[in-house]
């Protein structure tokens, strides 16, 4: 699904050039669990931005599912996005303003999915994170977890091929965070390819496979025994 030859990405700051990721060779296949792991600065976030189609590589080649994603029109990468890529960030990102039910339909209503449609699959989504009761209150009505479970709803409804997790439990307490990481496993069993960024050893030990970065590399590549 995912191949990544040589990427390399630098930002220029106070006109010095700063090498965030360096040389990344990777390749991750469909309905994998993988985590990405390393200190502050290490590179997560914008090889996430990368693997996300939400920023472009200064060098290398990223193809997702065969297709070139550097050969991609603007307007392409956002069909991408909408349609095969679903993101889930450690800030829930709801619209104050919309119930749960709304902000799930937001990405339909963006890709033109008529009314009818966007409401039955908004609530199979809504049934399936287990907040039917609560579909019509707003974020400010949601404990912080149930604000997650609404933007991981928001995150599948559009059936994506890979589900992207930047920090999921970061701003939950513990026990709300696991029933996140399960909700997202539970998801990767039925054939979501899972990779989810994170700081947190808890967390990033229950993927098969583990990634870890320091200074723009990739320093380690293992998966469980089990």
């Amino acid at each position: 699904m995912i191949q990544l030859s040589e990427i390399q990405r630098t930002y220029q700051i106070g006109g010095s050039p700063l090498r965030a990721l360096k040389e990344v060779n990777l390749r991750i296949h469909a309905g994998e669990y993988v985590s990405v792991m390393g200190p502050s600065g290490s590179g997560k976030s914008t090889l996430l931005h990368i693997l996300g189609c939400l920023d472009r590589p200064t060098a290398g080649s990223y193809r997702f599912a065969e297709r070139e994603t550097a050969h991609l029109e603007e307007g392409d990468l956002s069909r991408l996005r909408r349609h095969q890529i679903g993101f889930v960030f450690q800030f829930f990102h709801l619209v104050p303003r919309l119930t749960a039910q709304g902000n799930v339909e937001l990405p339909m209503v963006f890709a033109g999915v008529e009314p009818a449609q966007r409401r039955d699959r908004a609530q199979q989504v809504l049934e399936l994170v287990r907040l039917t009761a609560r579909a019509g209150h707003r974020p400010d009505q949601l404990s912080g977890g149930e604000q997650q479970r609404v933007a991981i709803a928001r995150a599948v409804v559009m059936n994506p091929a890979l589900l992207l997790a930047d920090e999921p439990t970061g701003n939950l307490d513990s026990a709300s965070g696991k029933e996140i990481i399960d909700l997202m496993e539970s998801m990767n069993q039925k054939g979501l390819t899972l990779i989810v960024v994170t700081h947190d050893p808890k967390v990033g030990d229950r993927a098969r496979r583990r990634i870890r970065l320091a200074d723009g590399l990739v320093v380690s590549d293992t998966r469980a025994n089990t």
